[in-house]
């Protein structure tokens, strides 16, 4: 069953289980302590910034486009570490969402952002809808939003993508798959918070054989009707769908979808 969010209520007594790229934990680590929840970290993936010439010169040309669009906080900080990041006049500057567009806030650079904080969002947004002749900065990464890249060239516009950074599958250490484990024996109060199918597919790659069938017992907050699917295509049966991918928006969800 897929379930939408509505209200606001606690998870006290719950476990999050989060995919984030190591080492950025915190933001959902301090939203489940808000709600009473305790957080479980499986992170299978690491992020590796650029630094190379080729994603430099990438990155120029992309910044220079007619509208330029960042698809995550890790794009905007790969970006700033391999050039300054700035305003630059009449040239609409975008963000996939709330997130994205507070560290370019944060760099000194007006965004927007779509209310629909997903890449059907962007792609409803004024400044993308009449794009025939001009040219979109796509700074990105390998992977990811790839429905992007080609909507805006079938709708005439020439993509300059810049990927600069990198998402590396890393091991899951034994402690974390054994603390699943235990958690998995009343896996009632476990919700795993989804934001990326490529984090999900990594993880399940990893995951024991022991854990196949319980593993998918526990419920999911999905960030977005594409990964909800996903998460039922992978076997999943308690799935909630949150607004967001932002830590209160996805944990909401689960406390008004399973609590």
């Amino acid at each position: 069953m897929i379930r939408r969010a509505t209200d606001t209520s606690s998870l006290t007594g719950w476990t999050v289980v989060s995919l984030r790229p190591r080492g950025q934990q915190a933001a959902l680590r301090a939203a489940a302590a808000r709600v009473g929840a305790t957080l479980l970290a499986l992170s299978p993936l690491a992020i590796e910034p650029h630094t190379d010439v080729a994603s430099r010169r990438a990155l120029r040309d992309a910044l220079a486009a007619d509208v330029v669009l960042f698809t995550s906080p890790n794009a905007v900080r790969a970006a700033a570490a391999l050039r300054r990041l700035g305003n630059a006049r009449g040239r609409p500057v975008l963000a996939v969402g709330e997130g994205t567009r507070r560290a370019l806030q944060r760099l000194g650079v007006d965004a927007l952002s779509p209310t629909r904080m997903d890449s059907e969002g962007l792609l409803a947004m004024p400044a993308l809808c009449e794009v025939g002749g001009r040219s979109i900065g796509l700074v990105t990464a390998p992977g990811g939003r790839n429905r992007l890249a080609p909507a805006l060239q079938a709708r005439g516009a020439e993509v300059r993508r810049a990927d600069v950074y990198d998402r590396v599958p890393v091991a899951i250490a034994d402690a974390r798959w054994q603390a699943l484990a235990t958690l998995l024996a009343t896996p009632e109060h476990v919700v795993l918070a989804l934001s990326s199918t490529e984090a999900l597919d990594a993880v399940l790659r990893q995951r024991p054989a022991t854990l196949e069938k319980s593993l998918r017992r526990i419920a999911v907050t999905a960030a977005s009707e594409r990964l909800a699917q996903a998460a039922r295509a992978a076997g999943f049966r308690r799935i909630a769908i949150a607004t967001d991918a932002r830590p209160a928006s996805l944990l909401r969800a689960a406390a008004n979808a399973f609590v």
